[in-house]
C-alpha cells in the first residue's frame, strides 16, 4: 500500500488530506492562511501549510518519508518564482517522493472534472478560474482575476443599502435583511460598525451572501441586479479561460464549485452558465462532486500514474470528513 498527500491552501484556510493509493482518506489537517500573498509573509504561509500537513500525517499515523507523492493546490502559486519557492519548501519537508505544486484553481478543476480537463469557476470568499485542455495546456486567472466572491458580493449589498438609505436609489429588501444579519436597528449603525475608528470589523460582512440571494429570489431589483451582474462577470472569466487554452470552440466541461455557488438559489449559477453559453453553446456545466482538497489528492494519484476509477472515487467520497472540516 502506498500513501499520498493532497493539500488545498487558500487565503482563509489550508486543508491537508493523507490517502491510500486506493482513495481511502486516512488523515486530515486544517490550518490558517496558506497563501504566500495573503499571509503576513511567505514563511508564515508555508508554516501554515506545514501545520496542516503535519496534523494530517499524525492522524494517519504515517511519517512523511512514506509519502509516495504530494500535490499542493495553492492560492499564491501564480508566478514562476512562486512555484519555485513552494516546490523547494515542500521538497525540503519531504512531503512526497514526487511533488507537484499547482494554482488552487487547478485543484478545484481536478476535483470536479471527470477527466481533469475543462474550465472551473470557484466562488467562495474570493474567486478563482482555471482551465486545462486535453493536450495539457493550462491557464489560471491568478492576478488577472477581478475581485469577486462572497466578500465582493457582500460589499455590493452594503453599498446598495447605503444608497437606498440616502434616497439615491429606491428602497430595497436588502435593508431589512442586512439589519437582521447585523442585529442592528438602523443603517447608520451598520455603517458605523463597518467604518468606525478602533471598532473591530464584524465577520458578518462575509455572511451577507445568503440575505442577498434571498432578497434576489424574492424579486428585489437591487439584489437581482447584483447577483446577475456577478454571475455574468464570473462567466466572462470562464470564457477567457476557455479561450486561453483553446477550448472555446469545442464542447467542454464547466465545473462550478465553492460555497457561493452551492447556495440553493440558482440565480448566480444560471447567469454564469447562460453567459458562457453565449460563446460556447455546447458547454456542459456541472456542480463539483468533491471539495478542492480532494482534487489535490487526485492530482497526487495522477502523479503516481494511478487510474482514478469508479471504485477509487467511491472510496474517496465515502471516507472524506464531514462538511464542518471544509467550512470557512
Amino acid at each position: 500500500m502506498k500513501f499520498v498527500l493532497g493539500v488545498d491552501g487558500g487565503n482563509t484556510k489550508t486543508l491537508a488530506l493523507v490517502a491510500r493509493d486506493d482513495g481511502v482518506i486516512l488523515g486530515t489537517g486544517r490550518a490558517g492562511c496558506g497563501d504566500i500573498y495573503g499571509a503576513t509573509s511567505a514563511d508564515a504561509a508555508i508554516a501554515e501549510i506545514e501545520r496542516a500537513v503535519d496534523a494530517a500525517l499524525n492522524e494517519a499515523g504515517i511519517p512523511s518519508a512514506e509519502l509516495s507523492a504530494g500535490a499542493f493546490s495553492l492560492a499564491g502559486a501564480d508566478w514562476p518564482e512562486d512555484f519555485e519557492l513552494l516546490e523547494e519548501a515542500m521538497r525540503g519537508q519531504g512531503y512526497g517522493r514526487r511533488i507537484v505544486v499547482v494554482n488552487d484553481a487547478m485543484g478545484a478543476l481536478r476535483a470536479g472534472s471527470p477527466d481533469g480537463t475543462g474550465v472551473v469557476v470557484a466562488c467562495g470568499t474570493g474567486a478563482a478560474v482555471g482551465a486545462r485542455h486535453p493536450d495539457g495546456r493550462i491557464w489560471h486567472s491568478s492576478f488577472w482575476q477581478q475581485v469577486q466572491g462572497a466578500d465582493e458580493l457582500s460589499s455590493q449589498a452594503l453599498r446598495a443599502v447605503y444608497r437606498a438609505e440616502l434616497g439615491i436609489d429606491p428602497p430595497t429588501l436588502l435593508t431589512e435583511r442586512i439589519l437582521a444579519a447585523f442585529d442592528a436597528s438602523n443603517v447608520e449603525e451598520v455603517l458605523h460598525r463597518m467604518t468606525g475608528r478602533d471598532i473591530p470589523r464584524p465577520e458578518t460582512r462575509r455572511q451577507l451572501v445568503r440575505p442577498l440571494f434571498d432578497a434576489a429570489d424574492a424579486g428585489d431589483a437591487a439584489a437581482r441586479r447584483i447577483v446577475v451582474s456577478h454571475g455574468k462577470a464570473l462567466g466572462d472569466h470562464a470564457v477567457a479561460a476557455a479561450r486561453k487554452v483553446g477550448l472555446l470552440d469545442t464542447p467542454f466541461t464547466l465545473v462550478l464549485t465553492g460555497g457561493v455557488l452551492r447556495h440553493p438559489s440558482p440565480l448566480l449559477r444560471d447567469a454564469l452558465v447562460e453567459h458562457v453559453r453565449e460563446f460556447a453553446p455546447d458547454v456542459c456545466a456541472i456542480q463539483s462532486r468533491f471539495e478542492p482538497a480532494a482534487g489535490a489528492v487526485l492530482l497526487a494519484l495522477d502523479l503516481m500514474g494511478i487510474v482514478t476509477d469508479a471504485t477509487l472515487l467511491e472510496h474517496l467520497e465515502s471516507t472524506l470528513t464531514g462538511a464542518a472540516f471544509f467550512a470557512t
